[in-house]
């Protein structure tokens, strides 16, 4: 096992993904950090959904499952922090549950619990109106001072560029893009244009070659080849 902050770990799938989806990362990064300190919030697609359809309550129902899990792991491991690791969407809900302000009626104080949150492919800054919700959330409430109780790294990748004159790949890139930034023709991990990542006081890292979808057969953030450029932050 490497030279790496053995403190727990909490994973948070992306918006619209499920745990068992990130059953592989856990064992990836357990190469890293001992499995029984990882731990994956149990959510699932009815979380992020809602039924009846509820999407502008995701973030309030998938926040009380991240209470809990960090809850379990703290009891586990009192003395040590608490590092969140948050897929895609899910850094913003992690980041709004991490600023104990009121968020449409549901405010957690486990900050203290919580010494850093990573991100990977995390749009902060984004055009898509469900997003929006969290996104202006985060820029009315962060401020510079949260930074010295919660470091915050902020990954994405640049895999690929958007285009509509190259083949399917470029073109789906470049809609994908533009649905988040109203931007195309830039570049990003398939699904987030990285100049949507970047974070004002996080660390923004900027990594190659991989994926931002949890799917089989890809090299995505969660697999061994995406935990090893961004462990170095853990």
């Amino acid at each position: 096992m490497s030279q790496t902050s053995q403190n727990p770990v909490v994973i948070l799938p992306g918006v619209l993904f499920w745990d068992n989806l990130y059953a592989g990362m856990k064992k990836a990064l357990a190469a890293y950090v001992p499995e029984e300190k990882i731990a994956v919030v149990p959510v699932n697609i009815l979380d992020w959904i809602g039924f009846p359809p509820s999407p502008e309550q995701s973030t309030n129902r998938v926040m009380a499952a991240l209470d809990r899990t960090v809850a379990s792991v703290q009891q586990r491991y009192p003395d040590e922090k608490i590092t969140i690791v948050a897929h895609s969407g899910g850094g913003t809900v992690a980041l709004v549950y991490l600023l104990e302000r009121p968020f449409q009626g549901d405010v957690y104080k486990r900050s203290s619990s919580v010494g850093k949150l990573i991100t990977l492919g995390t749009p902060f800054q984004t055009t898509e109106y469900y997003a929006r919700i969290k996104t202006d959330f985060i820029r009315k409430h962060l401020s510079p001072g949260f930074f010295d109780r919660c470091k915050i790294v902020s990954v994405v990748s640049d895999r690929y560029t958007g285009s509509l004159e190259k083949g399917i790949v470029e073109r789906m890139c470049y809609m994908f893009y533009k649905n988040v930034s109203e931007q195309g023709n830039i570049a990003g991990d398939g699904i987030v244009p990285v100049k949507s990542c970047f974070l004002k006081g996080a660390k923004n890292v900027t990594i190659s070659g991989i994926e931002h979808l949890p799917t089989p057969h890809t090299t995505w953030y969660g697999t061994k080849e995406g935990i090893e450029q961004w462990v170095q932050w853990l």
